[in-house]
């Protein structure tokens, strides 16, 4: 297939697509419906087979026992017309079949009554009666729960009633077997529940860590549940050790190198002390001051996460720190607005999130006059806003600006003593807490930065 050629879809496609947007996304979800569909669909399968095939089988031999019955009722009393008054026919029916017969002189049958919803006895015991007996007839269901009622025409407008009990005619115990079937479904489905959210668990908790970690938080996590689950839990254990242990070493690294560099621009600084205060002299003091904020920089975005990698998170005072950035930009002069919507205790390592705050507003600050920064903590998620009244930045320039050593001159005044790695580190900070920076419209006219954190 070429690159760029679009995929044809089947309706297949289409309608698994389609089905697919009401399944349930989470893993407990889906493996329940793993579990309860097969059983669903066995249990409507055997439901069917018994209703369709032994329920039915079972009601049209006993409907065709009574009917028998009252055929050979009927053809004693044809048969014997000396017991005009019934009384032997009466006690036959009673003592040896258990049914209630009565001659009904003079009259005819009534009119036909309503159809049952679940009509099964009343098709079923029509057919044998217009198989065996093939005379007019007339049955109610319905009229009493425990009996059925059959009435025959006879020769000389007499009609035969019969009163036979429901059980003779109809497998009445058969919902017992669906009740039975149905209540065992229901506890072994339970039993399958609570042994699946058991496997489910560890799957969470390493979920859990895995985003803690990326977080920079510490978990408590001990792998558990299958050998599987442990496996991929050992081997998040080992990669945490790794990722600490290289995170260690560069920590390690940097720290000599940035005392080593510091050491010799000290020497710098102090030779040039000695030095008589000419012109050309405070130029090079400028270049070392220049030299010494940008291996700052440097040092600070080589090491990660605002220079504050193995800090842990901790509960911090959102407020405090705002306030803190607040005074620092007013007193360089910038008119700044403070508002915090929302519980202002935020989890965030607290030096790596003042230098992210620092350096959003001191960006802002470097390019306008005016400063608001909104804070909202009402939901799980931080949403921060710092906005300026500076020139901005154009839409396409936007992603830009966050790669290392990048500063725009045209679109905004470039600082001479910036190094280009101010939004670089502060999202660095903001993806180290799981959360991101975007840079948008401001509604002052200049640029608006909007932190978003989970907290």
């Amino acid at each position: 297939m070429k690159i760029g050629a679009t995929l044809n879809y089947t309706p297949l496609d289409h309608a698994a697509r389609w089905f697919g947007r009401f399944l349930p996304k989470g893993l407990y979800a889906r493996a329940l419906i793993i579990i309860i569909a097969p059983v669903i669909l066995l249990q409507s399968v055997v439901a069917y087979v018994f209703m369709e095939r032994h329920y039915e089988l079972v009601t049209r031999r006993l409907s065709s026992a009574v009917t028998a019955d009252i055929a050979a009722l009927i053809d004693i009393y044809e048969s014997y017309p000396q017991d005009r008054n019934t009384t032997t026919l009466s006690r036959i029916a009673s003592e040896r079949l258990q049914l209630d017969v009565d001659i009904l002189r003079n009259t005819d049958l009534p009119p036909p009554g309503p159809k049952p919803f679940f009509d099964i006895l009343d098709e079923t015991l029509s057919n044998e009666l217009r198989r065996q007996i093939d005379r007019p007839y007339w049955i109610d269901t319905v009229g009493r729960s425990s009996y059925v009622e059959v009435r025959v025409k006879l020769d000389q407008n007499d009609v035969m009633r019969i009163l036979a009990r429901r059980s003779q005619a109809y497998a009445s115990n058969s919902h017992i077997f669906l009740v039975w079937m149905g209540g065992s479904s229901f506890v072994l489905l339970g039993i399958a529940i609570l042994f699946l959210r058991n496997q489910i668990r560890p799957i969470l908790r390493l979920a859990e860590a895995a985003e803690a970690l990326g977080k920079g938080r510490e978990i408590d996590f001990r792998p558990r549940g299958a050998r599987e689950v442990r496996q991929a839990g050992h081997a998040f254990l080992e990669m945490k050790r790794r990722i600490e242990r290289n995170m260690e070493q560069r920590t390690t690294m940097l720290n000599g190198v940035s005392h080593d560099l510091r050491t010799i621009l000290t020497r710098f600084k102090l030779s040039l002390v000695f030095l008589d205060q000419t012109p050309e002299v405070e130029d090079l003091k400028r270049d070392v001051d220049e030299m010494s904020r940008m291996l700052e920089g440097y040092l600070a975005f080589a090491r990660g996460e605002g220079g504050d990698a193995g800090e842990q998170a901790i509960a911090t005072d959102l407020r405090q720190l705002l306030e803190e950035v607040q005074s620092d930009a007013e007193r360089q002069g910038h008119v700044t607005e403070l508002d915090i919507v929302g519980d202002p205790i935020i989890t965030v390592r607290p030096d790596a999130f003042r230098r992210l705050l620092f350096n959003l507003v001191g960006n802002a600050a470097r390019h306008g006059d005016r400063i608001e920064i909104t804070a909202n903590h009402e939901t799980r998620w931080l949403v921060l806003h710092v906005d300026d009244d500076g020139p901005g930045i154009p839409p396409e320039m936007r992603e830009e600006v966050f790669k290392p050593f990048v500063r725009l001159d045209e679109a905004r005044n470039q600082d001479e003593g910036g190094s280009g790695l101010g939004l670089a580190i502060a999202r660095d900070v903001a993806r180290s807490h799981g959360g991101d920076i975007v840079l948008g419209e401001s509604p002052l006219g200049g640029l608006r930065a909007t932190v978003r954190l989970p907290a």
